[in-house]
């Protein structure tokens, strides 16, 4: 089969279209034929080697994956042969860049029956770190009112959808290009951050703060101040440090998305719900991934990108 790969970490040039041998699931894996892969900023970190996690070279990229499940492991009872799944693969394990890859059964899921297998690749892991920054790590409640910081991307787009179905009123910063979609997404209030300033136009405390925008850490730590005492700081940007306020009881907390297939299968109920969009910018073929990575580094990716086998 075909596999693009990283046998050393580097630039884009790195990145080999390798002819590889069929993985065999084992106990407690199924083998999925692949029906894309989504491109996201970690597998560019990981590949470039600045972001720290432990892979195995030769590397296959591609934690977010759609396809069917081709064949089945000892001790797997609850998937079937065909079955059309979505999964948010372990990041130190070969991804999803491939014809095909061996997944941990517990990985994935039956996939939306409402959006195409391909483009549900671009699911997994931007909608569960919404549900993890929102719910888990800032413990958002009804009535609340919640700040979303770049709220144009991916992530961003799904956390205005789950803040505003969860009944809270959301705030949301976005750039000329995005004020449509998250107007459509179901923010209360836009602020268009190319002209004006959050400390400006946001005259009521915040109850969480989520940042999805590699912001200067000192406009970062100002805008803890629109934050309410007793309330939470969440940021997605690890590379930044996210700023609280020990003194007034605000609390700082940074998201790493973690595997959770129960609550992805509740978010894919979402999508058939038609409550969740899974929105797709560009479909490009496995062959030309080097050329997105190199596209990544330039920062002239907008949107959201699946790459098919």
């Amino acid at each position: 089969m075909k596999a693009m790969r990283f046998h050393e970490v580097g630039g884009p040039e790195v990145l080999r279209f390798d002819d590889v041998e069929l993985p065999t699931p084992g106990p407690g894996q199924v083998r999925l034929k692949v029906a894309a892969s989504a491109f996201n900023a970690a597998d560019n970190g990981m590949r470039a080697g600045f972001l720290p996690i432990p892979v195995q070279l030769p590397h296959v990229p591609g934690y977010d994956v759609s396809g069917t499940v081709d064949a089945i492991g000892a001790g797997v009872d609850d998937l079937e042969i065909g079955q059309p799944v979505v999964g948010f693969l372990p990041m130190q394990t070969d991804g999803g860049a491939a014809e095909y890859v061996v997944a941990p059964a517990d990985a994935v899921t039956a996939a939306p029956r409402a959006v195409d297998l391909v483009d549900a690749a671009a699911l997994p892991s931007v909608a569960l770190t919404a549900w993890q920054a929102l719910f888990d790590d800032g413990g958002l409640r009804a009535g609340q009112r919640v700040l979303i910081v770049g709220a144009g991307g991916a992530v961003g787009i799904h956390a205005v959808r789950l803040a505003h179905r969860a009944e809270a009123h959301v705030i949301a910063t976005a750039s000329p290009r995005s004020l449509d979609a998250v107007r459509a997404a179901g923010a209360d209030h836009i602020v268009d951050r190319t002209r004006a300033s959050l400390l400006d136009v946001v005259d009521e405390p915040v109850d969480v703060l989520l940042n999805l925008a590699p912001l200067d850490p000192d406009d970062f730590a100002a805008l803890v101040g629109l934050v309410r005492d007793g309330g939470v700081v969440v940021s997605t940007t690890a590379f930044i440090a996210t700023p609280g306020d020990e003194r007034r009881g605000v609390d700082a907390k940074t998201v790493f998305v973690r595997a959770d297939t129960q609550r992805l299968a509740e978010i894919v109920a979402l999508v058939d719900a038609g409550e969740l969009i899974v929105a797709v910018d560009r479909r490009i073929d496995l062959v030309d991934l080097p050329a997105l990575h190199a596209e990544a580094m330039a920062g002239r990716i907008a949107g959201k990108v699946v790459v098919v086998p």
